[in-house]
């Protein structure tokens, strides 16, 4: 790990939720603005994070980190997006700032908030999005593959799009899988399932019609982790250096090695250990 900048104050020590000290495995559905709904799960007790999924994935990439924060003494929060599992919603005609609303409806029914969001691939855009539109519901953003200006490598827009196409033979789709999500010398078998087509084309649909500029700050104020993946073809890791040029101490960078963009399955050790060693000191803050 490196280049990780002096911590801001902000922090999880103080965010005692009591009311969640029984929330283990526990599935709840609540009523969206829109007339949809989100179905999410909670686990753990101790300070809330909000956990946003990949493009197209759906809440269980997250399983591996959850267990890994829960067993450390936090409380994770897993929506799943629109269109996976009983989470519904309008799917066309939509921005980030929609999805980002179902986010804050989850965080809104929380007994205490604001609460940290990590934000994966596309999800760190939503949450990102979350953080402009609803400073107070979030503590801090964690990127997890934070792209959005720096180009892809060659050839990853192609693979990308291949990953989604469930109608080739396998083999081809996991050499599409391996080449825009996987690091060299890992296994993208760990990505064989978990594909959603139609949430895919939402989501890119939405991210199209919303301006970069309305997303990429996270707000203002709001501290920003950037955990990015040296060998990732589909967002290079100029993009987090782009972020600490224009923020400076704002932003707390770390560079891992042997990650491509799926970066969950591929260093599940080092994410969940860059995550824990900025969490745990980070300072108080009053919580409502």
């Amino acid at each position: 790990m490196k280049n990780v900048a002096p911590l801001i104050a902000i922090g999880f020590a103080a965010l005692t939720m009591s009311a969640l000290t029984s929330a283990h495995a526990d599935d709840r559905v609540i009523s969206t603005k829109t007339g949809g709904q989100v179905e999410f799960q909670i686990d753990g007790s101790g300070p809330a994070v909000l956990m946003i999924a990949s493009l197209g994935r759906g809440a269980t990439d997250f399983d591996d980190l959850s267990r890994r924060l829960v067993d450390a003494g936090f409380t994770t929060v897993r929506p799943e997006p629109r269109g996976v599992g009983k989470s519904t919603g309008p799917m066309n005609d939509i921005t980030l700032h929609d999805l980002a609303a179902d986010a804050a409806a989850v965080i809104e029914s929380l007994p205490a908030k604001p609460v940290i969001v990590i934000g994966h691939a596309f999800g760190q855009r939503v949450a990102r999005t979350l953080a402009s539109d609803r400073p107070d519901l979030v503590r801090a953003v964690i990127m997890i593959a934070a792209g959005g200006k720096a180009p892809l490598k060659p050839g990853a827009q192609e693979a990308l799009a291949g990953s989604f196409r469930l109608d080739q033979p396998v083999e081809k789709r996991m050499q599409d899988v391996k080449f825009a999500f996987f690091a060299p010398g890992n296994d993208q078998n760990a990505w064989r399932d978990g594909w959603y087509p139609e949430v895919s084309r939402a989501q890119v649909s939405a991210l199209k019609a919303t301006p970069v500029e309305g997303w990429w700050n996270a707000g203002s104020t709001i501290p920003l982790l950037v955990i990015q993946g040296l060998q990732d073809a589909v967002a290079p890791p100029e993009n987090g250096h782009m972020m600490k040029e224009a923020m400076g101490d704002r932003v707390v960078l770390v560079d891992i090695d042997g990650a491509g963009h799926a970066m969950l399955p591929e260093q599940p050790e080092k994410i969940a250990s860059a995550i824990l060693s900025l969490a745990n000191k980070l300072p108080a803050k009053n919580i409502k």
